[in-house]
């Protein structure tokens, strides 16, 4: 579906905190070779008094800055989040609070995992379609460290906290705004996210690596594009052999894809927009990219986008 969007502005928070891959080898049985060969990841970033709206908040005030625009003319916020602070009011509607935004807004949040940004995204997109939306605001926050299990060696080294936002208009250039969601259902359970996290590392690996090479063509296909008119890919920040064996797979170079994982590690729905923000930090000139991610339920999506 081709939903023509215009990115306004990207931002980004995470917390002061960093927690290094030496500082696990002091919670777990572990190292820092071995973290580091198997994923990429070298440090993460864990929440001290951040709430999950907090970071939404901070991240949504930097994007509204580089939007250069008038916060009340907000009236759509969307949050990706699996870790909500409590089940009512939801992020979405606690930053619009936050922001002081005084007009009829429309505000809430969905769970998709970590492709939870691209179905937030995809859904405002199609909303802003019509009059009776200006701009939005489209956010992934997690703080995922609460819900960890430090017992797991496995699972508990990937992943840290963080917010990214974006705000979004209605767009005119017919290229852009294409989007390819889906999922399928993991009956087997082999990335469950209940009270902590459970996953088979190797299942969710294969999965991955097809879904993400497919998940790109499916865009490509809809939008009568090819990988060489794309600046950059821009993933979900799992794990770099993930990442290295799609290019391998898609025969492109492995930096085609944007990797910021090694700072942030695995950061859920708010990984891609926190990469999307640092991308454009260093790329300041317009890019036409590919967002591509997959998470737990299995959810899995793209889009094409301009930044």
């Amino acid at each position: 579906m081709n939903l023509p969007i215009k990115v306004l502005g990207i931002g980004h928070y995470v917390p002061s905190k960093i927690v290094t891959n030496h500082d696990m080898e002091k919670i777990v049985e572990t190292s820092d070779e071995w973290i580091t060969s198997r994923t990429g990841i070298k440090e993460r970033r864990k929440v001290t008094f951040e709430k999950t709206h907090d970071m939404a908040f901070l991240a949504s005030k930097e994007a509204i800055k580089k939007a250069k625009i008038n916060v009340q003319e907000i009236d759509l916020i969307i949050c990706a989040t699996i870790t909500e602070n409590k089940k009512t009011p939801s992020v979405a509607n606690l930053v619009g609070g936050m922001l002081g935004i005084e007009n009829n807004l429309m505000s809430f949040d969905i769970n998709a995992a970590c492709t939870g940004f691209i179905y937030a995204l995809e859904i405002a997109s199609s909303l802003i379609q019509e009059k009776k939306f200006r701009k939005a605001l489209v956010i992934g926050a997690e703080t995922i460290t609460n819900i960890l299990n430090y017992e797991d060696r496995n699972t508990c080294i990937l992943f840290g906290d963080g917010a990214g936002a974006m705000v979004i208009e209605k767009g005119a250039n017919k290229n852009l705004g294409y989007f390819y969601n889906s999922s399928r259902p993991d009956m087997n359970q082999v990335l469950d996210i209940g009270d902590k996290i459970k996953m088979d590392g190797r299942k969710v690996f294969l999965f991955a690596v097809d879904i993400i090479e497919k998940s790109i063509n499916q865009v490509l296909k809809q939008s009568k594009m090819k990988l060489e008119d794309f600046d950059n890919v821009i993933p979900h920040q799992a794990n770099e052999r993930i990442i290295s064996a799609v290019a391998k797979s898609m025969q492109v170079d492995k930096d085609f894809f944007f990797t910021n994982l090694q700072k942030y590690g695995n950061t859920s729905a708010a990984s891609i927009p926190i990469a999307l923000s640092e991308y454009k930090a260093s790329n300041p000139k317009s890019s036409r990219l590919i967002l591509v991610g997959f998470g737990g339920g299995f959810t899995f999506g793209a889009a094409i986008i301009e930044v």
